[in-house]
């Protein structure tokens, strides 16, 4: 049999070389087929929130560490509550255009999803 991944529950996009998360990559970044920078995905939820909508931010290939620092300044900027969950940030409220200006400021080339 081959090592083929077939199915996963997975955390996003996998390395075609270690065939670990994109996040958790271990290839030099010059290596051909290794991943490249992700971009971040801004989008709204509300979703098992009773009508309640979040501001997602998606897409970060970051340790725990960095993420947790970025929502921080996020809350700031927006002056809202929010959290990390499963490497995804949520901010509480409507704070699309806020955070892709923020995000663009770091450096990101953060885009806005959905509607």
């Amino acid at each position: 049999m081959s090592d083929r991944l077939v199915y996963s529950t997975g955390v996003g996009p996998l390395c075609p070389n270690c065939r670990r998360a994109a996040r958790d990559c271990v290839c030099p970044r010059g290596a051909p087929g290794a991943v490249g920078p992700l971009k971040p995905r801004v989008g709204r939820e509300t979703k098992g929130r009773a009508g309640k909508g979040v501001t997602t931010v998606s897409g970060l290939a970051l340790a725990p560490q960095e993420l947790d620092a970025i929502a921080q300044r996020l809350k700031k900027r927006c002056g809202s509550g929010g959290t990390v969950r499963d490497g995804v940030i949520e901010i509480q409220g409507e704070h699309r255009d806020t955070i892709v200006a923020e995000l663009q400021k770091l450096g990101w080339s953060a885009k806005r999803s959905g509607g």
